[in-house]
């Protein structure tokens, strides 16, 4: 059989268990284990745990459940109801300053956690209710919310951050540094887009009079601070090279676990058994998904389906731009149908050495990956944001949440042509801090 038919057996298999439903690690590790089965026989049943284990058998992915966890303290306590709250108190006299605070808000909050389900899920069941009842149209409540939970997995400290800088055995310290402006120019231009779409629809703010007086601006922030305060240490520890992402993962957990007990009083084993429970819940998915993506990709390989992908793309005489928009495209379907972990475990070592050859720079080309997978969270079939929104906003039908999301999404496209023409946005910062790469 030709790569090419088995690449086309192997790709149609896995869309086939998508579409009756089935969880991604499941999906993925069946049609691996079709195509496995292809090329090997029943040779393929001595293989199959030992992939897969080898896949996630690396130390680096420590940090991940410890990040994880260190989200679900923050996304199981009222710590998104003061986030949101405080910088409401700060911004409502703004035009549009509903919107900007949400969007903040889940900039800071997916930040913390890391997760954009978690963000859409803590801001949203706050946010669209309040901005529904000031008079904002139900596309543009949901909407942003739905795009701002996307800047979770490019601000630090990001998962896919971690899992790019595993694949690719490129710096995590880097990978996150790249991501900061880039993940404040994203966040920036939301809320642009937010003040220009207030004000190009005349939107009626602070309708209820209220009015915050300073006392009440600073009387939220005790316990937003401590908060903030952990991801500032970490991301000096991880760039002073004090620690390793895995060490400095379960410390942030272990301070955070402390912060939330004493602000919220969780003195209960019951209080945080669910916090723990679902920290454990989404750390088991990713890393189902990232050992059965890895058997995916080794199954690619013995049907020697990646190869000559690599080949074709290799021997494609044209610009290395239009290679990159042709490897943008591929990135951005992809997106519409996988999480933003899996596209990256089986996409990253193979166009890592395409990109490099290139001359483009691999931390630069992390933060494009990384957009592209935002983009992909907003955007049918998949848009996993979408679905999360759609489930704490059932009155709202899924296409007023996907019109409020369009924009966004064209503003992501924006950003990462910006980056194109601007590759120092990505790549200033990890340079300034850490010195070149080497």
């Amino acid at each position: 059989m030709s790569p090419t038919m088995a690449g086309v057996l192997l790709i149609c298999a896995l869309f086939l268990f998508l579409g009756t439903g089935m969880p991604i690690a499941f999906a993925l590790g069946l049609a691996a284990m079709g195509g496995l089965f292809l090329a090997m026989g029943f040779d393929v049943i001595g293989i199959v745990a030992e992939t897969m284990f080898a896949g996630i058998g690396n130390l680096a992915f420590v940090s991940i459940p410890m990040f994880v966890l260190m989200g679900a303290f923050v996304a199981g306590t009222p710590a998104g109801a003061d986030l949101y709250r405080a910088l409401d108190r700060w911004m409502y006299k703004v035009p549009g300053g509903l919107v900007l605070s949400n969007i903040g808000a889940c900039a800071v909050f997916s930040g913390m956690t890391g997760s954009s389900p978690a963000t859409c899920a803590a801001i949203g069941k706050m946010g669209i209710p309040e901005m529904i009842n000031r008079g904002y149209p139900a596309s543009v409540a949901t909407g942003s919310i739905a795009a701002g939970g996307t800047l979770g997995i490019l601000l630090p400290p990001s998962v896919t951050m971690i899992v790019y800088g595993i694949a690719t055995e490129t710096s995590i310290g880097r990978l996150f540094l790249a991501g900061v402006i880039p993940g404040l120019m994203l966040t920036a231009m939301f809320m642009c887009w937010a003040v220009i779409d207030a004000r190009r629809k005349g939107y009626r703010f602070n309708a209820s009079g209220v009015v915050y007086t300073l006392r009440d601006k600073l009387a939220v922030l005790p316990k937003v601070l401590p908060l903030m305060l952990i991801i500032v240490a970490i991301l000096y520890v991880l760039y002073g090279g004090v620690a390793t992402p895995s060490e400095a993962a379960g410390a942030g957990a272990m301070l955070t676990l402390v912060v939330v007990v004493l602000i919220y009083r969780l003195f209960k084993v019951r209080s945080l058994s669910g916090i723990f429970g679902a920290g454990m819940r989404e750390s088991v998915m990713i890393m189902m998904i990232m050992a059965s993506a890895e058997l995916f990709a080794f199954a690619l390989s013995s049907l020697y389906i990646t190869q000559s992908v690599a080949e074709v793309i290799a021997s494609l005489e044209v610009n290395r731009w239009v290679l990159m928009g042709l490897i943008n495209v591929f990135l951005l379907v992809a997106g519409l149908f996988l999480p933003p972990v899996a596209v990256i475990v089986m996409t990253a070592p193979l166009l890592f050495p395409i990109v490099t050859q290139a001359g483009f720079d691999p931390y630069w080309f992390a933060v494009i990956l990384t957009i592209n997978m935002e983009i992909g969270l907003i955007t049918p079939p998949v848009g996993l944001n979408l679905f999360v929104i759609n489930g704490i906003a059932p009155d709202i039908p899924t296409r007023e949440i996907l019109w409020g999301a369009l924009p966004y999404v064209l503003v992501m496209a924006l950003a990462i042509f910006i980056m194109c023409l601007f590759p120092d946005i990505a790549t200033f910062l990890p340079e300034y801090v850490m010195g070149p790469a080497i």
